[in-house]
């Protein structure tokens, strides 16, 4: 390893443009999320599983070779958006994009853009977006959406699971050793959303000011709830699962 003996220039970017060369035979309209294939690295209109890099500045159209056509975008800054049942409580919210122009509160099928930063109207926001920003909910690769009551099982541990219907049951599989526990997030607006955690029937959930006891659920109140509440389960041991991470206001059923 050397270190310099004399200057060197280099090159830099100033601001929040940068260029990224295109899939072969696509257009990038103006305002479109544009994403990163993870396969080759070229940028397209954003799709499920792709890296988001911005939102381009201009309509890009490519010809037929890959790589060749460049599309311009804006890394970071704060854009305004529609997502689909923003409310004024949601200021700090993720923002997650389901392709190049369709905007989200679930993390499931969806690429993570940023936070928001103020409330506009009903169903628009303004949004801090960047690369820099990290996904909260990055560390779950499996991520999947309960709309109706549901029992899980040995393969959904360490899943994450978004609850946006109000009212729904997610009922925990019997404990057994090295058995990883799910992550469950109320996904529904302030004060909509009642989600509830039933173990089985032998086991317990215990946690933070959780007194256990044998099936007995624990539940996100639903006048406090906010979009995000959510608690992360490990398999803890004989006795029945154990709160790891606990947020917003949960009881335990009486």
């Amino acid at each position: 390893m050397t270190t310099l003996a004399a200057n060197k220039v280099r090159p830099f970017e100033l601001g929040d443009l940068a260029q990224y060369p295109m899939v072969a035979s696509d257009t990038l309209y103006e305002g479109a999320a544009v994403g990163l294939v993870p396969a080759s690295g070229h940028a397209r209109p954003l799709a499920a599983g792709d890296r988001f890099v911005g939102f381009a500045t201009g309509p890009y159209t490519s010809g037929a070779t890959a790589g060749v056509d460049l599309v311009e975008v804006r890394r970071s800054g704060s854009v305004q958006l529609p997502v689909a049942g923003a409310v004024i409580t949601d200021v700090g919210a993720p923002v997650y994009a389901g392709d190049d122009d369709t905007f989200q509160f679930s993390p499931v099928a969806g690429v993570f853009i940023g936070l928001i930063r103020r409330w506009v109207a009903a169903g628009i926001v303004v949004v801090e977006f960047g690369p820099h920003r990290a996904d909260p909910y990055g560390r779950w690769s499996v991520r999947e959406a309960i709309s109706d009551n549901k029992t899980l099982d040995a393969e959904d541990c360490g899943k994450l699971f978004w609850v946006a219907a109000d009212a729904k049951v997610v009922t925990l599989p019997a404990i057994a050793d090295g058995l990883a526990g799910p992550c469950i997030v109320n996904g529904g607006a302030f004060g909509t959303v009642a989600v509830t955690i039933s173990p089985n029937s032998a086991d317990m959930i215990l946690g933070p000011d959780i007194t256990g006891a044998n099936e007995k659920s624990l539940i996100n109140t639903k006048t406090t709830a906010q979009r995000g509440d959510r608690v992360q389960l490990t398999g803890g041991d004989a006795d029945g699962y154990l709160v790891t991470e606990l947020v917003g206001t949960w009881a335990r059923q009486a």
